[in-house]
């Protein structure tokens, strides 16, 4: 009978780190650690590495709920979480996270290397403290300024490999900065009456969904520039020159058809597909990665 209550509390703390997302992170992350090193990276590095980000990021994703709970709560899509529902109380919540957070740090600066640790612990401040307490409510660039937090993760794992910061992370690093404004803004296209009702800035918000909808636009053909740029450099070969070319050529698609014949759902058809593109981007330089090897 004690089972039952326990497994439906650990499903509310689960809830709470937003599996979804961190998973996401979780993927680019290894991905950077892969492409760090010619063959496989050491085992420990990487157990230790994916371990200690999982950790800090599942912290910033609790912080960033147990902030927007007032938020969340006036939204359809987040009414259902663990703090907005009483399932979950604010202090539980914020122990939660700080015992994540400190024990993710503590295993990435033990274990992994101190570069890595104080990076991550960076980028959980600057996601769950910059953009959530601040940047999100302030202004309709929130996630334009913001996705520079969000868009640390292959740079952690490459320095989780290596120690050192290098150009080839950054690079990937910027990729997903410009991916994310077309990402979020697809979104909030979709939901921008709940972002209204709510009070948060976001750009349908307080620039209308026509000057959204150019902004998503412009920024996957900026993405689509970027894309080729591992190819230019010789990070990466023709296989996922191609593929970058074709999964660019298809979100173009999205962003020209939501700009120039918006239909119910398009932007949240745009929105799906845009995890679509960053999993088969990251995937395909995985892929290039050791076919050249």
């Amino acid at each position: 009978m004690l089972a039952l209550p326990l497994a439906r509390r650990l499903r509310e703390y689960y809830e709470l780190c937003k599996p979804r997302v961190v998973m996401l992170i979780l993927f680019t992350v290894a991905v950077g650690m892969l492409l760090a090193v010619p063959g496989l990276p050491p085992l420990d590095k990487f157990l230790f590495g994916l371990g200690g980000i999982a950790l800090q990021a599942a912290a910033a994703a609790a912080i960033n709920q147990l902030i927007d709970r007032r938020i969340d709560a006036r939204m359809a899509r987040t009414c259902g979480r663990p703090l907005v529902t009483g399932r979950l109380t604010v202090r539980e919540s914020l122990s939660f996270a700080a015992l994540l957070g400190v024990f993710g740090f503590t295993l990435l600066y033990a274990f992994v290397n101190p570069l890595t640790a104080w990076l991550t612990m960076a980028t959980l401040v600057g996601y769950a403290g910059v953009y959530t307490m601040y940047l999100k409510r302030a202004t309709p660039q929130n996630i334009v300024i913001g996705g520079a937090a969000g868009a640390f993760p292959p740079v952690l794992g490459w320095t989780a490999i290596t120690g050192h910061l290098a150009p080839q992370p950054l690079l990937l690093c910027l990729i997903i900065f410009a991916w994310t404004p077309p990402h979020f803004w697809a979104l909030a296209i979709e939901r921008h009456k709940e972002y209204a009702a709510a009070e948060v800035p976001m750009l349908p918000v307080t620039h209308g969904l026509d000057f959204t909808r150019t902004q998503v636009l412009l920024y996957a053909l900026l993405l689509l520039a970027l894309s080729v740029l591992p190819f230019a450099i010789g990070m990466s070969g023709l296989p996922y020159l191609l593929g970058a070319l074709l999964l660019g050529a298809v979100f173009v698609g999205y962003a020209l058809r939501l700009k120039w014949r918006p239909r119910p759902g398009l932007a949240m058809r745009t929105f799906g597909y845009s995890i679509v593109y960053l999993t088969g981007l990251f995937g395909l330089l995985l892929v290039d990665h050791y076919l050249r090897k």
